[in-house]
């Protein structure tokens, strides 16, 4: 029943975008993979060889077009597209992709390719993931609880620092403020005009409760006032004006994807309410007052928290956006006792160098999260990373990239050659 409500979803996509290519992508329900690990259906060659032409239409309309952590990014000049069609173009895309990569000939390929182990061989390998949480990265290590405790304790001070909080705190208020600049040029509205004027105000507080460690100014001589006239501000603030916030664009919520991000922020901000946030108060009391953010936030938020999530990406990368993986792969084994291997897959729209780049890129991120939680928790054994990018077309060959190994796949049904030559 999934399968067919996953099928009927796809098509009814494809009939919203274009009635031509819809007619084309009318195929059979059992050429979507099954969400289980048993009792796959093999599909015929035929059947593959009538797809592939709308396959490559596909690629065709979207190329130079990249799903970059559930945002939709022209490769060539990195500007961020807003359109539903070719995102439901983008999904589908990919949904019939996983189909192929699932293929007989494909999977004798990777096996020919690597040999120590079958990598993408089950449906569920094949699926695709977002990474919001350390759970969700501990559940494919199976990291066990005691050691995710471990990796808690030991992210927590270093994520936390005040510069870091401060620094992704902007960070996101800064995307908001693009995406509901983009909405209002398209569909403005109250809510979102009060929305931006809010964004302002949470700017403006962060800046005028900069920190005190500045190395480049003069704050270590600022003294204490002598008299105060407004009450200090606090933390408080910016909660409660991160609820207004969520109100009054709770109805384009799917549009904007960083005011997800602050309903994450806001269980931290949530447990620091009490906390003075304001630079005139003196060098050493407002020194004080960042040290109580780190510890109240180390304190309480969890190892599930999104909010940790996002400060941990944020301290990594400099970013904010979960990440996203095509095909979420696993850990396997690969004949050695002390050597683990895990594989990620991403599916690109051509093979271009710089789609193919962007693709490698952020599958490094990804894959170099999950080894850093490895190393925090203390796992048993050396894990290596993997990378496979997939594309319609005939190139095979492989990239090293930071010490780590990926591998571009063609999907086609002519000859392959194989090559491999570092980038």
């Amino acid at each position: 029943m999934r399968t067919f409500k996953v099928v009927q979803r796809v098509l009814q996509n494809a009939k919203y975008c274009e009635m031509k290519l819809n007619c084309a992508l009318h195929f059979n329900a059992m050429l979507y993979h099954c969400t289980g690990d048993s009792n796959e259906e093999v599909l015929p060659y035929e059947w593959y060889e009538k797809a592939f032409p709308k396959l490559t239409r596909l690629a065709h309309l979207l190329k130079d077009v990249d799903l970059v952590d559930g945002r939709l990014v022209n490769v060539n000049d990195d500007s961020i597209i807003s359109d539903d069609c070719i995102d439901r173009r983008m999904n589908t895309f990919k949904s019939v992709m996983r189909v192929f990569i699932g293929s007989p000939s494909v999977q004798l390929m990777l096996k020919k390719q690597i040999s120590a182990f079958d990598c993408f061989g089950k449906p569920s390998e094949r699926e695709p993931m977002i990474v919001n949480s350390l759970t969700t990265v501990s559940n494919v290590l199976n990291v066990t609880a005691q050691q995710r405790k471990l990796v808690r304790l030991t992210i927590c001070p270093q994520v936390t620092q005040h510069k870091i909080w401060t620094g992704a705190l902007e960070k996101i208020l800064n995307e908001l403020k693009t995406e509901i600049g983009l909405l209002n040029c398209q569909f403005p509205s109250k809510g979102t005009k009060m929305g931006q004027q809010i964004v302002c105000s949470c700017l403006k507080f962060l800046d005028e409760s900069a920190g005190s460690y500045d190395p480049d100014s003069a704050s270590w001589i600022r003294l204490s006032p002598a008299k105060v006239v407004d009450s200090p501000r606090k933390w408080e603030d910016v909660f409660e004006m991160f609820n207004d916030l969520i109100n009054c664009l709770k109805s384009e919520k799917d549009r904007l994807y960083h005011l997800k991000k602050i309903e994450v922020m806001k269980e931290g901000v949530s447990q620091i309410r009490d906390v003075l946030a304001d630079n005139s108060i003196g060098y050493k009391d407002a020194g004080h007052q960042e040290s109580l953010v780190q510890k109240k936030l180390s304190k309480t938020l969890g190892h599930s928290s999104q909010c940790l999530f996002t400060l941990l990406l944020y301290y990594l990368y400099g970013q904010v956006r979960d990440l996203e993986v095509d095909l979420c792969g696993a850990v396997y084994g690969n004949g050695s006792d002390n050597k683990l291997t895990l594989c990620m897959g991403r599916i690109l729209t051509s093979n271009e160098e710089k789609m193919v780049w962007s693709g490698v890129k952020q599958l490094e991120r990804a894959l170099g999260l999950f080894k850093f939680v490895w190393e925090t928790s203390g796992m048993k054994g050396i894990l290596e990373l993997q990378g496979h990018l997939w594309c319609v077309g005939s190139e095979e060959r492989s990239i090293t990239y930071r010490g780590n190994a990926f591998f571009l796949h063609g999907i086609s049904f002519g000859p392959k050659s194989t090559s491999s030559k570092p980038l």
